[in-house]
């Protein structure tokens, strides 16, 4: 598993928690940039990547197809976003 060498950025709450939960499913990137697109996003690799490192705003739809994907609630992947910065 490659260890992200960026730091976060702050245009998403989301990104992170996606990135773990991720990875803590062994789901590789690609297979999970396939399976978004098979719920209707219009997503490649790099706006994906650019997502998990919060560098660009995730759409609704980004969110509810990774929940739905990771099997989990929208809200689990907001789960400790105030704590990431300040509000």
């Amino acid at each position: 598993m490659k260890i992200r060498k960026k730091v976060y950025g702050d245009c998403n709450l989301v990104g992170k928690n996606i990135e773990k939960l991720r990875k803590e499913r062994g789901i590789k990137q690609k297979d999970f940039i396939s399976k978004m697109q098979s719920l209707g996003c219009d997503i490649n690799p790099t706006s994906y990547s650019k997502l998990e490192g919060q560098i660009r705003i995730a759409t609704d739809r980004e969110v509810f197809a990774a929940a739905r994907i990771l099997e989990v609630t929208m809200e689990r992947l907001f789960e400790g976003a105030a704590t990431n910065k300040e509000v």
